[in-house]
C-alpha cells in the first residue's frame, strides 16, 4: 500500500472512530484574520491559576462562539514566551465539569476540553496539537495534514525537558467530573524540546507562527465550541489559522 493509500485509509478510520471534533459555524461568517503579539518572559512555575506576576504584561485575547444557539459561555486566552518555550493561560467560564477521563491521550475532544494548536512552518503541512482537560489531563501530538488526511503521533522519550508543563483549576466548585463550577483554568507550558523537528523553533523576536485556539463544551447534553481564528467544519483547517508575532 503506498504512503497516500494508507493515509487515506488511516483518515476514514478515524472519522469514523469519531477522533475529531467537527462543530457547526454560524452561516454566512467571514473568517477574519486574527494576530496575536506574544510577549518575551522570563521562565515561571505553572500552577494552573496564572498567577505569576509575568501573566500581568500578557493580555486577554477573546475566543469566539462558532454557532448561535450555544452556552453563552466567555473563553480567553493569554500567551508568552522565554527561551525554553510558549505559555499559554485559558481562562473560561462554565457551569458543569463534564469531564470523566483519568488518563493521558485519551480522545479529550468528547468531553470538555481546551485546544491550542501551533504550525511554526508555513512550508510543511505538520502543526502541533495539544488538548487539556478540566481535570489536567492532556493530549499532545503532532499532526501531518496532506489535503485534509491527517494522523496524530505521539511523542517520543516524553520526559525530562521533552516534557509539558500543565496545570489546571476550577472556580466556584471542586475539580471533579460532573462537579457545578463557575468556570475553570488551564495553565501550560510547551518547551520548544518537545517541538522537534518542526522548523522555525526557537522563535525569536520577530518571528511568525501561524496558531489557533479552541475550547469544546458538552453541558446539558449540548455541544458548543468557541475558536479564535475562524475555521469551517474541522478544526483541523490549518491554513485557516491565525499568526502568532514574537516580540
Amino acid at each position: 500500500m503506498n504512503i497516500r493509500r494508507l493515509m487515506t485509509a488511516s483518515f476514514i478510520a478515524l472519522i469514523v472512530g469519531g477522533s475529531w471534533v467537527f462543530t457547526r459555524q454560524s452561516p454566512g461568517e467571514e473568517p477574519v484574520p486574527r494576530t496575536l503579539t506574544v510577549r518575551r518572559t522570563e521562565d515561571f512555575a505553572v500552577t494552573g491559576r496564572g498567577d505569576s506576576p509575568a501573566w500581568e504584561k500578557a493580555p486577554w485575547e477573546p475566543l469566539h462562539a462558532r454557532a448561535a444557539g450555544g452556552h453563552p459561555y466567555q473563553t480567553r486566552v493569554k500567551a508568552l514566551y522565554s527561551q525554553a518555550g510558549l505559555y499559554v493561560l485559558m481562562d473560561a467560564r462554565d457551569r458543569t465539569i463534564t469531564a470523566t477521563m483519568a488518563e493521558d491521550f485519551l480522545d479529550l475532544w468528547n468531553e470538555d476540553v481546551f485546544e491550542f494548536f501551533l504550525w511554526p512552518d508555513e512550508r510543511y503541512p505538520v502543526y502541533f496539537e495539544y488538548e487539556i482537560s478540566p481535570l489536567g489531563f492532556e493530549l499532545p501530538i503532532l499532526i501531518p495534514n496532506f489535503e485534509g488526511q491527517f494522523l496524530g503521533w505521539r511523542p517520543w522519550h516524553y520526559e525530562g525537558d521533552r516534557r509539558t508543563r500543565k496545570a489546571t483549576t476550577t472556580m466556584g466548585g471542586p475539580k471533579q467530573s460532573g462537579a457545578a463550577v463557575t468556570g475553570w483554568r488551564a495553565e501550560v507550558f510547551v518547551p520548544y524540546d518537545l517541538l522537534k523537528p518542526l522548523r522555525n523553533v526557537p522563535p525569536r523576536p520577530g518571528t511568525r507562527w501561524r496558531a489557533n485556539f479552541y475550547r469544546v463544551d458538552y453541558d446539558d447534553g449540548k455541544t458548543a465550541a468557541w475558536d479564535w481564528t475562524r475555521v469551517g467544519p474541522s478544526f483541523h483547517e490549518f491554513e485557516k489559522f491565525g499568526t502568532l508575532v514574537f516580540e
